[in-house]
């Protein structure tokens, strides 16, 4: 009786619907919707929710509103579709639609850039998906701020994920970022919303990589990768030719690696550069890779090997665009200087997978097994792993016997200086 008094006295009211046990509750209204397009599932953890409220933010002309206008396209088949742009015109946004075969008689197209009218709209379509392009650039009624602002932002993204609650209307929201590739705008923005994604790529390559970071329906360690072409953009389901150059010959200066993204090993390639110079400061530079691990390999090889590095400047690049940023990659980076330097080829059979530490160790990685199947279904031959790892009966594990090919030769090493002999032979380490 107390309790119950006690309940009352801090206001304590009616209830909207009764709690029942969670095992009677209906789930099938929540289950996620394939958008059509494989990648983008992928990340999402099988496709649209209903009721979800999705952040998409990527640096400008990245592709952003390419992906969606496809999206929306899809998923028009199913339901009507209301995509609201804030920062082009609709004459823009149908120019592109035509360029990349998205257009749909029930997908439905307005130029807005107030809150108000943006909610009009959706009462009169009453669309399955929503797409906002941007929510820096909707400006909500009764708030001071200009449209962009925190105030504004926290009041608009509050508004649309109220309606997207209240009539189980996935939306996804478009933002911006800022120059170090952080979401503008208030933290509060990625708390409000259900999914934020991220989606990447240099402008100049044509790989573009989504990737979640927060996802209450499904994994965030999956990436989705494309292709973007003259018509759009193409899911690439194996991606790893991208990342490989197409040479017939080996030549010094280039080792292959298998990096993880997410749960996907991609294969890649990694290149590098050695040149001597009269300068006081002696140049690293890096393109796709940690530029400060790629000064901290060179410090090692110099202490750790006889490489002759003094006065050398170093550039280091990965090919087709792929940013390698995780340590695994340290070992074929340390590679390819080395093979530069003494101006011979690691075999193009050869991947090298492995952490470098300050002491010249190489150290084991998580995936190996992985890393190591996805190389032997590519074609590859040997691999030079860090000692102790137990790889080849993992990996002789982690895929279907059918699907492995010839087998792959592992080579263990438990330092750099190993290594560069199993790569390039004992020429690399004698005096």
């Amino acid at each position: 009786m107390l309790a119950h008094t006690g309940l009352r006295a801090v206001g304590a009211g009616p209830v909207s619907t009764p709690a029942i046990p969670i095992g009677q509750v209906d789930a099938t209204a929540a289950a996620a919707r394939p958008t059509g397009l494989d990648e983008l599932d992928r990340v999402l953890g099988g496709g649209l929710v209903p009721g979800a409220v999705i952040l998409l933010a990527g640096e400008p002309g990245v592709g952003k509103s390419t992906l969606l206008l496809e999206a929306c396209a899809q998923a028009a088949c199913l339901g009507p579709v209301l995509y609201v742009t804030a920062e082009e015109s609709a004459g823009q946004v149908r120019l592109r639609a035509d360029r990349i075969g998205a257009v749909h008689a029930d997908l439905f197209l307005a130029a807005e850039t107030g809150l108000s009218a943006l909610l009009g709209h959706v009462e009169a379509v009453r669309p399955r998906l929503l797409v906002v392009d941007s929510v820096q650039t909707i400006a909500a009624p009764g708030i001071d701020g200009a449209p962009g602002g925190v105030t504004q932002v926290r009041a608009v993204a509050a508004a649309l994920t109220a309606v997207a609650k209240e009539c189980m209307m996935t939306t996804v929201l478009v933002g911006h970022v800022t120059k170090d590739g952080a979401i503008a705008g208030p933290r509060a923005l990625e708390h409000l919303v259900d999914v934020v994604l991220y989606f990447e790529g240099e402008r100049h390559s044509q790989l573009r990589i989504v990737r979640a970071v927060k996802n209450r329906f499904g994994p965030t360690d999956e990436i989705g990768c494309f292709e973007l072409g003259e018509y759009g953009l193409i899911g690439l389901p194996d991606p790893s030719g991208l990342f490989l150059s197409q040479r017939c010959e080996s030549v010094p200066g280039t080792c292959v690696t298998v990096a993880l993204e997410g749960r996907r090993a991609l294969v890649a390639e990694v290149q590098a550069l050695v040149g001597t110079t009269q300068a006081e400061l002696p140049r690293r530079v890096t393109s796709g890779l940690d530029a400060s691990r790629v000064g901290m390999l060179v410090a090692v090889l110099k202490r750790r090997t006889n490489l002759k590095l003094a006065g050398c400047d170093v550039y280091a690049a990965t090919v087709g665009g792929v940013r390698l940023f995780e340590p695994s990659v340290d070992l074929a980076v340390a590679l390819a200087i080395a093979s530069t330097i003494v101006n011979l080829s690691v075999p193009g059979d050869v991947v090298a997978i492995g952490e470098v530490g300050l002491a010249g160790e190489v150290r084991r990685v998580p995936g190996l097994a992985r890393r190591i199947a996805e190389a032997q279904r590519l074609g590859f031959r040997r691999a030079i792993v860090p000692a102790a790892s137990g790889a080849l009966p993992s990996c002789l594990d982690a895929t279907d016997p059918g699907e492995q090919g010839e087998p792959i030769e592992i080579r263990e090493v438990a330092d750099v200086t190993a290594a560069i002999a199993v790569a390039l032979g004992d020429y690399g380490t004698r005096d």
